[in-house]
């Protein structure tokens, strides 16, 4: 690690404990040269695999397009922030667990419905309603006799 101070290339770790919810730890060093200190964090670098889209492309994974799409379906909800923040985390640490390069958009579009069905009935309704393209008002009804079937 570089001295952001002389350039240095060589330094001591002086402390370290964990930050940002122990997914880093926080280094207090030494230059070895010029006595100067700085810090720095190290963290974890998880590769997310690739997701294929139903038209065949591939993209890199986007942790903004999942939160868009769920902070839609839980827009006006009684869900908190942290609930919200638990479910993207949960539904990425599958992703991380994967063992395949590549994903399918619509194993991750499952993922999220399940863990909404779960979570918040109505909002489960309105993702799936964009997610399976419903076409009127009788797709969801039809979801709606399954969910009461099935939850009793």
């Amino acid at each position: 690690m570089k001295c952001p101070h002389c350039g240095f290339g060589d330094s001591r770790v002086v402390n370290s404990r964990p930050a940002q919810n122990d997914k880093a730890i926080r280094r207090r060093r030494e230059c070895l040269q010029c006595g100067k200190r700085f810090t720095t964090y190290e963290t974890v670098v998880e590769i997310l695999p690739h997701i294929t889209k139903k038209d065949g492309r591939r993209e890199d994974y986007d942790r903004s397009k999942l939160e868009r799409g769920i902070r839609k379906a839980l827009e006006k909800r009684p869900i908190s922030e942290s609930e919200v923040e638990g479910l993207i985390d949960a539904i990425e640490s599958e992703l991380y667990r994967c063992e395949a390069g590549e994903v399918a958009s619509s194993a991750i579009g499952e993922r999220v419905m399940e863990k909404l069905r779960k979570l918040d009935i109505v909002a489960y309704v309105r993702f799936a309603s964009v997610y399976r393209e419903f076409k009127d008002p009788n797709d969801f009804i039809k979801e709606l006799k399954e969910y009461l079937e099935n939850k009793g």
